[in-house]
């Protein structure tokens, strides 16, 4: 990820499906990548744009005037889900448009943006914002305190150079509720509180020495709570344009019964949201991961 080479924008050519396309030209302008365009109608869900085959090719020729990049036009409009993972894998980046799917199947099959995100294991950033000159202002981490974690924290700081950069965790002392029930002083709570705090902060100082190279502009902090809800009031409070979040590799049916942090923040969050399945960070860039395994 920290050297991004080719990106993979789905677009529907609404006026927000063109928002999309805008911001992953950005990204690639700003990483030298390759950038594909595919088409695919909301939802993933026909009937596909008679006119799509010929939207599609003037948007290209229009980007790549605009940014000065490599456009490749992705000739398949049929607007199959299958299909836009089948070309994601390809790819470093998937960037897709937060158009929401209100059908009764969504509610078991997940979103889109979910569905692309499992069916093709790559990171895939949902864009809700317009995208401005000069990419993401500031970028919030939401950490989980995880080994994997080194490389999420590696991959924010390379995916825009310019942004500033904040960890968050939130952590729930998770046997707080036993404590109480056991009828231990509110003392003891107290304290096993302040020392589940301070082995997140002990924690998050780690996670800034992965990024020793840009450590003058990465800053924590820590929350408490549901990890989910409490990085989306995060992201709201702080402004920040981008929330990376990882996902662990699990089925949908394992999503659907347990929930996914991942999958919370993106439904809660109301800015642009990167999820990244762990082991991506090491698979494509060797550096990273050599620094976070040392």
């Amino acid at each position: 990820m920290s050297n991004i080479q080719s990106i993979l924008a789905v677009t529907d050519l609404s006026a927000h499906g063109l928002r999309t396309v805008v911001r992953a030209a950005s990204i690639a302008a700003a990483h030298g990548a390759l950038l594909k365009i595919m088409y695919a109608p909301a939802a993933f869900a026909g009937p596909a744009n008679a006119d799509a085959a010929g939207g599609l090719g003037a948007v290209c020729l229009e980007v790549a005037e605009r940014f000065g990049i490599l456009v490749k036009k992705i000739d398949d409009t049929r607007g199959l889900l299958d299909d836009a993972a089948r070309e994601a894998r390809w790819c470093d980046l998937v960037v897709i448009g937060d158009e929401p799917d209100r059908s009764l199947g969504a509610f078991f099959r997940g979103q889109p943006a979910e569905r692309l995100l499992r069916a093709s294991q790559r990171p895939v950033l949902v864009t809700r914002l317009h995208a401005q000159a000069g990419g993401y202002a500031r970028i919030l981490v939401a950490v989980d305190l995880i080994e994997e974690s080194r490389s999420l924290v590696d991959l924010a700081c390379d995916f825009d150079e310019q942004a500033d950069i904040e960890l968050f965790h939130a952590f729930t002392p998770m046997h707080e509720g036993k404590l109480r029930y056991a009828d231990v002083s509110a003392h003891a709570i107290d304290a096993y509180r302040h020392a589940c705090a301070r082995q997140a902060r002990e924690r998050m100082l780690w996670l800034s020495d992965a990024s020793n190279a840009r450590r003058n502009r990465v800053v924590s902090s820590i929350g408490r709570g549901d990890p989910a809800r409490q990085a989306a009031v995060q992201q709201q409070y702080t402004g920040a344009d981008l929330l990376v979040v990882g996902k662990r590799r699990r089925s949908a049916l394992t999503d659907f019964l347990l929930g996914s942090v991942a999958l919370r923040v993106l439904r809660w969050s109301t800015g642009d949201v990167l999820v990244v399945p762990h082991g991506t960070q090491a698979r494509h860039s060797p550096a990273i991961a050599q620094r976070g395994t040392a």
